[in-house]
């Protein structure tokens, strides 16, 4: 069994902590952990004594993220899947179907979102050893939840007959898929027992996948096998081929197979699962005091209740509120109705109208050497907190308009400025004029941070000519 995560989304309903360039999925909304590990995490002991190598589908840019994230963990991939352009669902698994047969096999694909939390993991190991007898004699296995409100915001998978909470768990036929009700129709579903949220997981042999694919969808088959025989490895990473990849179709699973197959049954799952899909649904699934609060960080409240408040990097103080969302971030916040949550995209939406980069990027920004916080700008300056994380180097490269000063706070640099190469610790400072081909690496075996004040006409990312980068940056 190979488990297959897909990491493609941004979680626009999360933000400000959730961004395109740093989506929920890898954030701690919930625990220390992120959605991402916890999802690593819980597929421990469901194979036995063997190790969790997962196959991961990402966006390029979010590679680096995925790997340091495994890394974390003390985990490997079994590949790491980049998608050159977004064509959803249907699509991803095909190239993660593609390529787990490279090698001749035929593995089981447990296919996992990378975003949902479900706190029952025993539950969940139960539902997926359920649905194997039937994913090897070709079915392709679904897991419905077992509903416990009339939800509107899911769709349902609607079974023959009323699911009987005492049986044991094991794989029913699929009688429709159901889009997102009112909430009346939602009422009728919880209380008639033959309709489950639809969970987005799946179980099944890559071949019967990609045999049913080229049933219903064969253009996203033939796109999917192009582009992972057209692709390339890259460090750690299948690169699909761009151009191949485009040509797909964008479907999901659901519309492309599943609502077409006539092999399709569904494991009931009771395990607590959520989609975290918007901050009212943080707050359920969050520990809560005795008046019903979810507090996140330095957090002081007076007369407050049923309320969700996350704050990153100050105090933020709460006074005589009810059901009302608050997240603080380093460069933005949110203040919210919990009743009108799943709006929040309405104000994303706004925000890139507007051409603002709070829209999709955080004031800190992670690479794959470590992070840099911007501090500070001006018109013609910016000031950056630089991490590199221990044996990391930035990439050898220079600036048309831009110079550069460099003060160590902690740890130790290596700095190369045109062919001279000095170390600089704690206190110590340089300056890189403009035009001048420099590099900064980390030879240290704690994490280096300096200040970088930069100077010029202008100080956008896109000044960089890079002569050599380790992470495949170059060009």
């Amino acid at each position: 069994m190979i488990p297959v995560i897909l990491s493609g989304g941004s979680g626009t309903r999360l933000w400000p902590l959730s961004r395109a360039g740093y989506p929920k999925q890898f954030l701690g909304l919930t625990e220390a952990q992120t959605l991402f590990q916890m999802t690593v995490a819980r597929l421990t002991g469901l194979d036995g004594d063997r190790p969790v190598r997962p196959m991961v589908v990402c966006n390029e840019g979010h590679r680096f993220i995925v790997a340091e994230q495994l890394r974390e963990k003390g985990l490997q991939a079994h590949a790491i899947v980049l998608e050159p352009a977004a064509r959803n669902t249907a699509p991803a698994i095909a190239a993660a179907a593609v390529t787990a047969m490279a090698d001749g096999q035929d593995p089981l694909l447990l296919v996992l979102a990378a975003d949902h939390v479900i706190p029952d993991t025993a539950a969940f190991h139960d539902s997926v050893r359920a649905g194997v007898p039937a994913a090897e004699a070709g079915k392709l296995v679904t897991f419905g939840i077992v509903p416990t409100a009339p939800e509107t915001g899911y769709g349902y998978i609607a079974v023959p007959s009323r699911l009987d909470a005492a049986a044991p768990v094991a794989p029913v036929a699929v009688q429709a898929f159901v889009e997102k009700p009112d909430l009346q129709t939602a009422q009728g579903y919880l209380e008639g027992g033959r309709h489950l949220w639809n969970s987005g997981m799946f179980l099944f042999k890559a071949s019967a996948y990609l045999q049913e694919l080229e049933r219903f969808a064969p253009a996203i088959a033939a796109a999917a096998r192009a582009a992972v025989q057209d692709g390339k490895k890259d460090l750690d990473f299948v690169r699909l081929d761009a151009d191949a990849f485009a040509r797909s179709p964008e479907d999901s699973i659901d519309y492309a197979v599943m609502e077409k197959t006539d092999k399709a049954v569904v494991v009931p799952l009771r395990a607590g699962w959520s989609d975290v899909g918007a901050w009212n649904a943080v707050w359920q699934v969050s520990g809560k005091d005795a008046q019903g609060n979810a507090f996140r960080g330095d957090v002081v409240a007076h007369e407050v209740r049923n309320s969700h408040v996350h704050a990153e990097h100050r105090l933020v103080s709460v006074l005589g509120l009810q059901d009302v969302v608050v997240v603080e971030t380093a460069d933005a916040v949110l203040v919210a109705s919990k009743s009108q949550v799943q709006d929040v995209k309405k104000i994303v939406d706004k925000l890139k109208a507007q051409g603002r980069s709070e829209a999709s990027a955080h004031r800190k920004v992670y690479r794959p050497w470590g992070a840099y916080d911007s501090i500070d700008q001006g018109e013609r300056y910016q000031v950056k907190c630089i991490t590199v994380n221990p044996g990391q180097k930035l990439s050898v490269q220079m600036h048309h308009h831009r110079a550069e000063h460099w003060i160590v706070v902690s740890g130790t640099a290596k700095v190369q400025i045109g062919d001279k190469e000095i170390l600089l610790t704690e206190n110590q400072s340089t300056y890189i004029p403009l035009g001048v081909v420099h590099a900064l690496e980390n030879p240290g075996k704690i994490p280096l941070e300096l200040i970088e004040v930069q100077s010029g006409a202008y100080l956008g990312e896109d000044d960089i000519v890079r002569f050599s980068d380790r992470y495949g940056r170059v060009g």
